[in-house]
C-alpha cells in the first residue's frame, strides 16, 4: 500500500516552529512513499497587496525569508528520499503578480519565479501549476480555485462538484473530510470526497486576526493508496505540538 503525507500550509516565516519540526521527526520515522504539499510554504509579505504602499514593503528582508523557506525544505529533503510534489497557491504567487503589476519589464526571468527563488531543482521538488492527479480520482490543489466555505472541508467538496474528482487541498487552515456517494440497486457506483488538510502556521504570527481569533485546525493529511482505492486520514495536531498516526504518538519528548 502506498503511504502519501500531505502537508499544509506553513507560510513561512510564520510557521509553527514546534509543529514543523515535529511533522519532519514523524516523516522521518515514518517513511512515506511520496510527499505533497498544497502550498503556501513560504507567505512573501512584502511583496502583498495588503503590504503593498506600506512599511512591510519596504524591509528588504525577502531573501531572508526565501532561505527560511529553503531550509525547510532541506530539512524535509533530509528525512525523506521520495517523490516531493508541491501546488501552486495564491501567496506562492505573489512574487509573479508583483512583477507583473510592479515591473513588468522582468517577467520571464526565470530567476524570479517560485522554483528559483526555493531552490526547488536542487531539493529534488516537482512543482504543478495546475491540479495534479496525486492519486487515482485525486486531485491535489492549493484550494483557493473556488469559493471558500466555513464549514472544513466544504471548499475541498465544493471543487470536488466542479472538477469530478476527489480533492485534498489546503488554503482553508481547516482540517475535516467531505463526502459524497452514489448508490443504484444498492452498489456504489461514485464515492467523491473534499479533504482540507488544516494548517502548519503558528497563529499568534497571524497578526490579521482579530483578537487572534480563528476556525483554524493545526494538522495534515496521510492518502492511503491502495490500487485504485484511497482512504483520506486527517492528522490533528495539539496544542502541545503531538499528533498520533497509525496508534503511535508523536512530537511528545521523551520523559
Amino acid at each position: 500500500m502506498k503511504r502519501i503525507v500531505v502537508l499544509s500550509d506553513m507560510q513561512i516565516p510564520f510557521h509553527d516552529r514546534r509543529a514543523v519540526r515535529n511533522v519532519l521527526g514523524f516523516i522521518g520515522d515514518y517513511r512515506p512513499d511520496e510527499i505533497a504539499s498544497v502550498g503556501d510554504e513560504v507567505d512573501f509579505p512584502q511583496i502583498s497587496r495588503w503590504t503593498r504602499g506600506m512599511a512591510g514593503e519596504y524591509k528588504g528582508d525577502l531573501q531572508a525569508h526565501c532561505d527560511a523557506g529553503k531550509r525547510v525544505l532541506a530539512g524535509l529533503r533530509a528525512v525523506h528520499e521520495g517523490p516531493i510534489h508541491v501546488s501552486r497557491s495564491n501567496h506562492m504567487d505573489r512574487p509573479l503578480n508583483y512583477v507583473r503589476t510592479r515591473a513588468p519589464g522582468l517577467m520571464g526571468l526565470k530567476a524570479l519565479e517560485v522554483p528559483s527563488l526555493l531552490d526547488f531543482e536542487k531539493y529534488g521538488v516537482t512543482y504543478h501549476e495546475e491540479p495534479y492527479e496525486i492519486a487515482p480520482g485525486w486531485l491535489l490543489a492549493h484550494g483557493d480555485e473556488g469559493a471558500s466555505s466555513r464549514i472544513p472541508g466544504g471548499t475541498a467538496m465544493a471543487l470536488a462538484r466542479k472538477w469530478g474528482y476527489s480533492v485534498v487541498c489546503g488554503h482553508t487552515h481547516k482540517l475535516g473530510i467531505q463526502h459524497e456517494h452514489t448508490a443504484v440497486n444498492s452498489k456504489v457506483t461514485r464515492e467523491r470526497f473534499g479533504f482540507e488538510v488544516g494548517n502548519l502556521m503558528d497563529m499568534k504570527s497571524a497578526h490579521y486576526l482579530k483578537a487572534g481569533h480563528a476556525n483554524w485546525q493545526q494538522g495534515f493529511g496521510i492518502l492511503y493508496v491502495d490500487k485504485n482505492r484511497v482512504t483520506p486520514v486527517p492528522v490533528f495536531i495539539r496544542p502541545n505540538g503531538s499528533f498520533v498516526v497509525e496508534g503511535k504518538t508523536y512530537g511528545l519528548k521523551a520523559a
